[in-house]
């Protein structure tokens, strides 16, 4: 645990030198929560019958690490650990394939708020807020890669009453626990090699959509996302709900896009899309992951990108408009310890961008003094955060260093290595 006076006061003077207020930095941090997703725990398993392995659709989970949740109960053990570890206040992402079913069979179309009440309750009793997704995957529906593009009416109208479904749930849920759920769509539809119908199946995706969306539910309860893909396993070719189609979809349906790090090509910067999205949409979620080479997911670290992207986010003054999901899976090492170390990730970028002389730089780069400003954003590069982050952990009452890397082990010891 940091010794709060003993580094940070220079840090402080250090930042204040520059024009930044580093206690107030800390304070718009505390404001930000981070919607952290449950697949991480379990591989994205789920829970609709014994033994639920998610596979298939565009998903693949790599590494057998010992210790994954294998039951609702488990997975909340883990999730409360990770949140103890972690400072600020923070949000659970559910899938649909994690309701508590009770050892009976409910196929996707069937889903119930009912279903979900369980995690209402130990939500509020944590004290945290819920989104929801819709699983539009991973199913037998699913195995000819198209869901709500599928030809075939029986299959799409199936997809169609999951995603109403879901959509239902979600309201119950923003209500129950006073807080807007955002509920998000990804589907995994596409085709391996090159496809004659672009645009039949587009339209009839957004036919569907239009179905599945109808019902209005009131902004405090709900809010509707939908995410885009440039490629998937089985959909290397051709992905029906692409970028452009998601863009156009939201901005004329009145939805929010979701901005998945991991779905674009590695060339492109999410950061860039950020501004010009914003520009036109209330609202948009990103989904914070690691891509290398390929939509892999990694596990976020403080890297160019995710730092790039809350740069963008924070000098778009757009905190209260951009919501942060995570969105990434990782079987190599210990799951609860990815969890922490994704998330500190992106809080680290957070505060690294709330910790930028951004006036000082707008004012320079406003003179058209190109020299200053490049000068002075190298220099913020190497200007203390270590210690501002350690403080902020520190008064958070959340370990560092060592100490982080105990607890971690010591959940695996006696909780995780048991199963």
């Amino acid at each position: 645990m940091a010794i709060i006076g003993d580094d940070y006061e220079p840090a402080k003077r250090r930042y204040a030198a520059v024009g930044v207020d580093t206690d107030r930095a800390i304070a718009a941090l505390k404001d930000v929560a981070l919607s952290i997703h449950c697949w991480q725990g379990d591989d994205v398993g789920g829970f609709e019958h014994e033994g639920s392995v998610l596979a298939g659709g565009g998903i693949q989970v790599t590494g057998n690490y010992p210790g994954k949740a294998r039951s609702v109960g488990e997975l909340r053990d883990d999730l409360r650990k990770m949140y103890s570890l972690l400072p600020g206040k923070h949000r659970l992402n559910l899938h649909a394939s994690y309701g508590e079913f009770g050892g009976k069979s409910v196929d996707r179309n069937q889903i119930e708020p009912r279903h979900f009440e369980g995690w209402v309750a130990w939500a509020r009793s944590e004290g945290i807020k819920l989104d929801f997704n819709s699983t539009c995957f991973s199913h037998p529906k699913a195995n000819d890669g198209f869901t709500l593009s599928s030809k075939d009416p029986a299959t799409r109208g199936f997809w169609i009453e999951h995603v109403k479904r879901a959509r239902e749930i979600s309201a119950y849920i923003g209500e129950a626990l006073e807080s807007p759920c955002i509920h998000d769509i990804w589907l995994p539809d596409g085709m391996k090699d090159y496809p004659v119908d672009r645009m039949g199946l587009r339209r009839i995706l957004a036919d569907a959509l239009d179905e599945a969306l109808a019902r209005k539910y009131p902004q405090a309860q709900m809010k509707d996302a939908v995410e885009s893909k440039l490629f998937g396993i089985g959909s290397e070719a051709f992905v029906v709900g692409s970028h452009e189609f998601y863009l156009g979809y939201a901005l004329s349906r009145g939805k929010m896009i979701c901005l998945d790090m991991g779905h674009f090509h590695p060339t492109e910067s999410v950061a860039d899309k950020l501004s010009a999205v914003l520009q036109f949409s209330k609202e948009l979620l990103l989904h914070v992951s690691r891509g290398v080479r390929w939509d892999s997911d990694h596990v976020p670290v403080l890297d160019d990108e995710i730092s790039l992207l809350m740069q963008e986010v924070v000098r778009s003054g757009a905190l209260g408009r951009v919501h942060l999901a995570l969105d990434f899976f990782d079987a190599s090492i210990d799951r609860v310890g990815a969890w922490v170390i994704g998330a500190r990730s992106v809080r680290k970028a957070l505060l690294l961008a709330l910790l930028e002389p951004h006036d000082r730089l707008k004012q320079m780069e406003e003179a058209g003094d190109g020299f200053a400003r490049l000068a002075l954003m190298e220099e913020a590069k190497t200007l203390p955060f270590g210690a501002v982050w350690e403080h902020y952990c520190a008064t958070a009452g959340v370990p560092t260093g060592e100490a982080l890397r105990d607890a971690v082990r010591a959940h695996a010891r006696d909780v995780t290595s048991k199963r």
